[in-house]
């Protein structure tokens, strides 16, 4: 029988040093545990005869070339078993392990770190002083400006993510268009990682317009600093209703509560119902209102709900309403869609605490409604698979690229310092893409001033110094430690991502999510440095006015 640690070994042989796409490394397990090759091991293939794996692999080349590398495998001590170790690498192998870390499946930081402490090490500066800002003036290359974009604009449209995983995706973004730019002008040749497969059966999600692979977080749990209720008064909340009802006979519904989530005194909480008819929907948040008389105390009540019309329609009836709290009724249909959620009502509850929250309310909202609609669905024997998940930005090129990359420290794509590999795929880290932004945004020399002009009276007399000719030289300006540099390199990042920041707000009431996403690549585009466009222009510096930024912000009526 394979273990998980056979299986996981043997993929790793076939995607990373055999180079193998992870979908046809599958299907060759597969192919392999079909004839008599059960535990599917290196060890065992490496002893299996040559016929055997034949005629799982089918091509003989490709066979013979997957049973030399296991054999070199097992010569090496990569076996199902642990690696014996010489008593004196002991320590130093203990030493690198707790250094590296393996937390979050080898992905999620050192491992003596909670996922609270990891989002804490990874918060980035951020000032939003608007009179700072437009005096600010960077020297900077492109591929930084895309990533603190990409950074900031997450915070809006997938305000669920942590911002260990908005890092990531944002380095993804960078290294996808780093690459597309180097086969544009010439540096680069040849098909993508994407093209030759690699990726592929993985999900994606959309970045200023760019799709890119991920890998869901497993097991990653994460909450801001809103604070969680136990909610065991309400978990098992059933509405009584009158007996006498005769609206449509329906049953007493029975409402799945989420827990109650609280942040800057906002409590967010959802409740989740079946529906099967549209005109049953005032009547059951009546009795809802009057079961729970609370809930009349709340600043919205927002709600929402999908209906199947009839029995094997594909076409949903979907309405909603937002109780005045902007796009939360969207918000809910969106994620009623994710889950495949029919026949089905959600409202969510608002008790607004006098603060805005920004983008953390659509996170809040979005974890209420689906823990709601999860206990509802688990009552029912549905499956769902819920959405929302933390994710990992796939590092495709380093897959392919390994052991050497192109780029370098989180600019450039497949660069081995970004990457960390389990079964064979690589991520983008989020400490290398902070690192990177950290570093990019120096301040801008400024521009020499002209010589002021010699006195009109010089010449004459013979007081003075004849009229300002021998004028005194600028004194140099005293050359900055590193320590300072880089204190001020983390300055200015503060001031770009507060210059970014303000332009989302303005805009985030105003539009939907994906409209926010196709316009963040035009508003870079309008800022981004001056530089050539052939290759002479590849990492090439430029100004960056801080106040250009500024100038994109929303014009109020």
């Amino acid at each position: 029988m394979a273990t998980q640690q056979d299986l996981q070994e043997l993929l790793r042989l076939l995607t990373v040093t055999r180079k193998v796409p992870m979908m046809q490394a599958m299907a060759h397990i597969k192919a392999l545990q079909g004839v008599n090759l059960r535990r599917a091991s290196i060890k065992q293939i490496a002893e299996a005869p040559q016929p055997d794996v034949e005629s799982a692999i089918k091509d003989a080349k490709a066979a013979r070339a997957l049973q030399n590398a296991c054999k070199a495998a097992v010569k090496l001590g990569v076996t199902g078993g642990k690696r014996p170790a010489a008593a004196g690498a002991t320590s130093g192998a203990a030493a690198k392990r707790a250094k590296l870390g393996d937390g979050d499946g080898g992905m999620g930081g050192p491992a003596q770190m909670t996922p609270q402490e990891l989002e804490r090490s990874l918060e980035l500066p951020l000032c939003t002083d608007e009179e700072m800002i437009a005096g600010t003036v960077l020297q900077t290359n492109r591929a930084p400006l895309v990533l603190a974009f990409a950074v900031e604009l997450l915070r809006y449209t997938m305000p669920e993510q942590p911002l260990s995983s908005r890092l990531s995706l944002a380095q993804a973004v960078v290294s996808a268009n780093s690459r597309s730019k180097a086969v544009s002008i010439g540096i680069e040749k040849g098909p993508s990682a994407e093209e030759e497969g690699y990726g592929e059966g993985q999900p994606r999600v959309r970045v200023m317009g760019r799709e890119v692979a991920v890998l869901k977080r497993g097991g990653y749990k994460w909450k801001g600093d809103e604070e969680v209720g136990e909610g065991a008064d309400q978990a098992k909340e059933t509405q009584e209703t009158s007996t006498t009802s005769v609206v449509l006979d329906t049953p007493t519904p029975t409402w799945s509560v989420s827990q109650p989530v609280t942040l800057k005194s906002s409590t967010f909480v959802a409740r989740a119902a079946a529906i099967t008819d549209a005109s049953q929907r005032s009547k059951m948040l009546a009795d809802l209102m009057a079961a729970n008389p609370k809930l009349q105390t709340a600043t919205h009540n927002a709600w929402a709900y999908r209906i199947k019309l009839y029995s094997g329609a594909s076409f949903m009836r979907e309405d909603s309403f937002d109780d005045g709290e902007a796009g939360c009724g969207d918000l809910l249909l969106r994620v009623m869609r994710e889950v495949s959620a029919v026949d089905t009502i959600v409202v969510l509850t608002r008790w607004y605490g006098g603060i805005m929250l920004g983008p953390d309310r659509w996170r809040l909202m979005r974890d209420c409604a689906t823990g709601a609609l999860a206990g509802r669905l688990r009552k029912t024997g549905a499956e769902v698979s819920l959405g929302g998940e933390a994710v990992w930005g796939l590092d495709l090129e380093a897959a392919r690229n390994r052991p050497s990359g192109i780029g370098g420290g989180g600019g450039g794509y497949g660069s081995s310092r970004n990457e960390t590999s389990v079964v064979g795929m690589h991520i983008h880290r989020p400490e290398a893409a902070r690192s990177y932004l950290l570093r990019s945004f120096a301040s801008a020399t400024p521009e020499p001033t002209a010589a002021a002009p010699a006195d009109a009276g010089g010449g004459g007399g013979g007081d003075g110094d004849g009229g300002g000719a021998k004028a005194k030289k600028g004194a140099t300006p005293k050359k900055k430690t590193q320590k300072a540099l880089d204190a001020e390199k983390e300055e200015n990042l503060g001031l770009l991502l507060g210059a970014i920041r303000l332009v989302f707000d303005s805009w985030a009431d105003h539009l939907a999510p994906a409209d926010l996403d196709r316009r963040a690549w035009s508003w870079y585009t309008a800022v981004r440095p001056d530089v050539d466009s052939g290759p002479s222009g590849w990492g090439a510096k430029g100004s960056l006015k801080l106040k250009t930024i500024l100038d994109l912000r929303r014009k109020e009526d």
